[in-house]
């Protein structure tokens, strides 16, 4: 049986090394900062949505209801966006993870 070396000399790159990605920590990071850049966006929509629809409600309970619900969850979705680093942080902390 003949082996040959040229085999034994593989070398695999990591693809995200140029996004600055080299442990499993990163990637989540990176992960959460995308993520919460979309649900910050989304609630400032979320927002704009929420102030039309008090101004176009002449005073309907109905309307303001829905108007008072489309804020909460505006406010709550941005509260989330803004934590999410913070909570990573933290569970790394905790964990002993190093960043």
């Amino acid at each position: 049986m003949l082996v040959s070396n040229f085999a034994l000399a593989v070398t695999i790159t990591n693809p995200l090394a140029p996004g600055g990605v080299w442990t499993f920590g990163d990637l989540i990071g990176k992960i959460i900062q995308a993520v919460s850049g979309v649900v910050a966006g989304l609630a400032i929509i979320m927002f704009m949505i929420a102030g039309i629809l008090f101004l176009t409600s002449a005073g309907s309970p109905e309307k303001l209801t829905k108007a008072r619900t489309a804020a909460v969850y505006a406010t709550v979705g941005l509260t989330i966006a803004i934590a999410a680093a913070g909570i990573v942080q933290l569970i790394q902390q905790v964990t002993g993870a190093t960043p």
